[in-house]
């Protein structure tokens, strides 16, 4: 999850939308991560400078905020975009393409598809590509995010360097012709930057204005930039904090765990030892709908037919992936760090 402005590669013609059991076993062919490895830093100017405006806007819309300048409405209704780009991201290029963990209609993935250009972190098919291969090649050197670089490189300095060739090569086996086959994805993906200038800039600056007569200026730097660089960093600490830290009921010997923080940012994606060891979950926890709105999202919509044939991990997997691999030293549902 991430927001990505330097992707090249394309995918060979080979479905893959179930992963293995739980991520600590790859393959034959995979490259692992060599601690002795000296990384060259190419540095991607362009990605460099963008984030850093994006950052200083939203330093300045602190400021904005902190001196009592912007109306309450106008704060509040900066996290509710935040929760709107949010679902774009958990549950639509994440649990929906990238995993395929439940069904959706054209309407739901219409908002979905909308949610994920307020987002704008990458359009939907570049974003489930990468997350693949990186379920795929988790904490190697084919993981895009590789967190076993340390945080700073998987919160994100992967961001401002170009790709490593082995993202390259190991990305190009596996395809996700299947998430391009929805005319939505070709959709977002052919107008992606309008989408993002209109979703993610445009409309939260106009309607604080329209409503209720908050100043564009205001609505820009609050809804706009400090919104979007803290869903930025939200978002983030899922490849980073969730990789690093937290205990691992389920599966010891893999890198990502259970992590408060990740998982209040990102609308339930912080449950992240169970999502690496069951990633078709529609619900990525084990405890469903519990600091997960995401989950509680995808409910609502099933309700009402737009969401189905939602995949769950049998309890009994559940129950013996933790008894056999789980870190049976932290046991505590709250327990996170």
């Amino acid at each position: 999850m991430y927001l990505n402005l330097e992707t090249k590669f394309v995918m060979a013609p080979e479905v893959e939308t179930d992963f293995p059991r739980s991520d600590h076993s790859h393959g034959e062919d995979d490259i692992k991560s060599d601690k002795k490895r000296v990384y060259v830093w190419n540095i991607v100017w362009r990605n460099v400078i963008l984030l850093g405006l994006f950052h200083l806007g939203a330093v300045y819309g602190c400021y904005l905020l902190l001196s009592g300048q912007v109306m309450w409405k106008t704060a509040l209704f900066a996290y509710v975009v935040h929760i709107v780009a949010g679902f774009g991201g958990s549950g639509g290029a994440h649990r929906l393409w990238s995993h395929r963990a439940f069904k959706a209609t054209w309407q739901l993935r219409s908002i979905l598809a909308f949610c994920n250009s307020v987002l704008y972190m990458t359009d939907i098919y570049e974003w489930s590509r990468d997350h693949r291969v990186h379920h795929k090649y988790a904490e190697t050197d084919a993981d895009p995010y590789n967190a076993k670089r340390g945080f700073f490189f998987s919160h994100v300095g992967w961001l401002l360097i170009r790709k490593l060739p082995d993202v390259t090569e190991k990305g190009k086996t596996i395809d996700c012709s299947d998430i391009l086959a929805d005319p939505i994805v070709k959709f977002q993906r052919k107008f992606y930057l309008p989408l993002v200038a209109l979703c993610c800039f445009t409309l939260p600056t106009v309607i604080p204005n329209y409503l209720w007569g908050e100043s564009h200026w205001n609505a820009f730097f609050v809804c706009g930039l400090v919104r979007y660089v803290y869903t930025l960093h939200s978002v983030w600490f899922v490849n980073s904090a969730a990789h690093l830290w937290g205990p691992r009921p389920y599966d010891k010997n893999i890198n990502p765990a259970e992590n408060l923080i990740a998982n209040l940012g990102t609308l339930g994606e912080g449950f992240h030892n169970f999502h690496h060891s069951f990633p078709y979950d529609y619900a990525a926890s084990e405890y469903g709908q519990y600091f997960n709105l995401t989950a509680t999202f995808i409910d609502w919509f099933a309700k009402i037919g737009w969401a189905y044939d939602l995949r769950t991990a049998p309890k009994e997997a559940v129950e013996a992936l933790r008894e056999k691999h789980g870190d049976h030293r932290k046991t505590k549902l709250f327990y996170w760090f």
